[in-house]
């Protein structure tokens, strides 16, 4: 992705303190808009408390912005940690010449491994393993994203974290496009129509500020799950990995986020992905199905569908803590 800042660009040195931006209006003075999250979140977190307290004390004497960033900071330090292990593991197989690495090696979020425990072993997903390792090593294409970031948006958005679900469907095929997460780009890169369109959305539903980049990690790290029904794809090339079986995997995760959770928010957009509603349970979880936000079909639903704010008051309604959408 070149020069692209992604999670990996996490606790840069700063001396700024980080503060979330109010859930119900999103624009924030304390968070330049220019600012990667990543280097905002690393800030160290001034505590009311005295640091020879005993823990509880120091628990009680927090307030609640106080809990909620160290709770934001802690998904942040494991998402990091989660994206080190595959960008290893990576690196290890170029050093010794074979270049790719098995995909269920790349799963590193073990919320999710045991969620999904031998999904990745059953024959369907062997025999996506062995298309997506040959389409890797032996096609001469580009395959999007960088093996790393294919399971980007389970490694971000554990599974316990888990508040809402955007559900896209390819990844980007432009290069230094696609980071694992679905509608994100890298900081750096322009930001695509269906995004802008997205952002337009939010500015009009909650107030937040247009954002002057792409990258969606910091919902993700609040619990959005950006889920691509397929994860990878030949470079210009849309759709090249549709039904090689990462639709089936994905069902998978949607499957067990419904039958596991509860009050969980799907925020469905254009057909493909209200196709997934067969796999929600309804009595459980809340669905929200508009039009895709593509430069094609954003007039015709997208537009005022006002999901984010309406996102929110459910959270809020079930004593959840509600999403910051302020980029």
């Amino acid at each position: 992705m070149g020069s692209s800042k992604t999670i990996m660009d996490l606790f840069q040195p700063a001396a700024k303190r980080f503060k979330l931006s109010s859930p119900h209006c999103c624009a924030s003075d304390n968070t330049p808009n220019s600012e990667p999250l990543l280097q905002v979140v690393s800030r160290k977190l001034p505590l009311s408390s005295k640091s020879s307290g005993s823990s509880s004390a120091t628990t009680t004497s927090l307030t609640a912005e106080q809990q909620s960033r160290i709770e934001f900071n802690r998904y942040v330090a494991k998402s990091k940690r989660n994206l080190k292990a595959c960008s290893q593991k990576v690196s290890k197989a170029k050093e010794e010449g074979s270049g790719y690495v098995k995909l269920e090696e790349l799963l590193a979020e073990e919320t999710w491994l045991e969620v999904l425990h031998g999904e990745l072993q059953k024959p369907y997903a062997k025999r996506l393993c062995e298309f997506v390792e040959k389409e890797i090593k032996d096609s001469g294409v580009d395959i999007f994203p960088p093996q790393h970031l294919i399971f980007n948006a389970l490694n971000i958005t554990p599974f316990d974290r888990v508040k809402a679900v955007i559900i896209g469907q390819d990844p980007y095929h432009g290069p230094g496009q696609a980071m694992g997460l679905s509608f994100s780009v890298p900081e750096g890169v322009k930001i695509p129509s269906s995004l802008a369109n997205i952002f337009k959305e939010i500015h009009q539903d909650v107030g937040c500020r247009l954002p002057s980049h792409g990258n969606l990690e910091k919902w993700a790290v609040q619990g959005v799950l950006l889920l691509n029904t397929v994860l990878t794809v030949r470079r210009h090339q849309a759709n090249s990995h549709a039904k090689k079986g990462w639709e089936q995997f994905t069902d998978a995760v949607i499957k067990a986020i419904s039958d596991k959770k509860e009050g969980v928010v799907f925020l469905l957009w254009g057909n493909s992905a209200q196709e997934k509603s067969r796999l929600i349970n309804v009595t459980k979880h809340h669905i929200l199905k508009a039009a895709h936000p593509s430069g094609l079909s954003a007039n015709r639903g997208f537009f005022g569908c006002r999901h984010f704010s309406r996102t929110n008051q459910i959270l809020e309604q079930m004593g959840m803590t509600p999403i910051d959408w302020q980029l």
